[in-house]
């Protein structure tokens, strides 16, 4: 009897373990819905979405084992996964994404990427997805706008839609997401300025804004983010002048805001003993000298100045700087001698071609 009854305990907790773990009916139901709008015709990812328990071995769905509700949904079009290496090639996926997503209510992590062909909206109601930490979208052809809600996502770190055909202006609510770390909007059609409060983003450390049709000035409230390491705004149509403020920040150590109609001075502080390893503000329309601030702690993997309107002479203080890795100062207006020794002579006449009369070695002779 003593055995009968541990027995029937054991096949009693087994089953409510089962059950607790075990696909949800609705999340069963709303995983089936965005199989049907997808079409991924070559590596037969969603072979494995049969059955009823969408916890166990469906490709990309990841269950929490405790409330059996789906919390990551990771699909990806490059991945080292042997499907992909089984097959010899990487993903190509089209339709759109099923508004039933938001069904999945407990998402944590919701990654649909580089599938190439994945076009349509983003659905609205993703930003009723209180839950998700991860909304990685990149490498579609996704079009429409960028949810008003998105600012809703207050969990969010990580908010990826780079390489995708998103269009509209920048919803002002994102400047909400207080926790996000990584955010990167490059090569869309995005137009509008950028919010003005975007410096609210107090822990956002790369915010990645390139090949987009941004108009407007660089709000100066982006000095505020005391994490901020990597800020690119290249490739837009952004105006007006540098904030003085953007070379003060104290963990900055990529600029790039070539290519866009920003027009003044090179503000001093962007090149005086700063923390910036790589700086590029070519192509634009600056003007006025090169500040001569270099010291020893200005240390450039890459330095680009080219297609300005710059003026004055090379910057004798280059000489002092710890290291210049890459030197364009080409197409400007600069006059006088190139002077002699390092870095000077380490680089070619290509860094100063197309200015008004530098001489000197790599150039002619003054």
């Amino acid at each position: 009897m003593e055995k009968l009854f541990f027995l029937l305990f054991f096949t009693l907790l087994s089953s409510l373990s089962h059950s607790a773990t075990a696909c949800q009916p609705s999340d069963h139901a709303a995983l089936l819905s965005i199989k049907a709008a997808l079409n991924e015709p070559y590596l037969g990812i969603f072979n494995t979405w049969t059955g009823s328990d969408c916890c166990n071995k469906w490709y990309g769905v990841n269950c929490d084992p405790t409330t059996g509700r789906v919390a990551d949904l990771n699909l990806r079009g490059e991945s080292e996964d042997p499907i992909f290496e089984k097959a010899g090639r990487s993903g190509y996926m089209t339709g759109s994404i099923s508004p039933e997503i938001c069904k999945l209510d407990q998402l944590s992590s919701l990654i649909i990427a580089d599938w190439k062909g994945i076009s349509g909206e983003i659905p609205s109601c993703i930003s009723s997805l209180y839950n998700l930490h991860i909304l990685d979208l990149i490498g579609n052809r996704l079009t429409g706008v960028l949810p008003d809600g998105i600012g809703n996502l207050k969990k969010l770190t990580v908010l990826n839609v780079a390489d995708n055909l998103i269009s509209g202006w920048i919803p002002a609510s994102i400047v909400n997401l207080g926790g996000l770390m990584h955010l990167d909007l490059r090569s869309n059609q995005l137009t509008g300025q950028i919010p003005s409060d975007f410096g609210k983003l107090g822990k956002l450390s790369r915010a990645l804004l390139s090949r987009n049709k941004l108009t407007g000035p660089i709000p100066s409230s982006i000095a505020n983010m005391n994490r901020l390491a990597d800020l690119d705004l290249s490739i837009n149509q952004l105006s007006g002048s540098i904030p003085d403020q953007i070379g003060r920040m104290p963990v900055l150590s990529t600029l790039n805001l070539d290519s866009n109609r920003l027009s003044g001075p090179i503000p001093a502080t962007l090149l005086s003993d700063t923390g910036l390893n790589i700086l590029n503000l070519s192509r634009n329309a600056l003007e006025g000298n090169i500040p001569d601030v270099f010291g020893s702690k200005s240390y450039f993997m890459a330095l680009d100045l080219s297609f300005n309107k710059l003026s004055g002479g090379v910057p004798k203080s280059l000489s002092s700087a710890a290291y210049i890795g890459h030197l364009d100062l080409s197409h400007n207006h600069l006059c006088g001698g190139i002077p002699a020794g390092s870095p000077f002579d380490q680089f070619e006449a290509a860094s100063y071609d197309g200015n008004d009369c530098l001489c000197g070695t790599p150039l002619r002779t003054c």
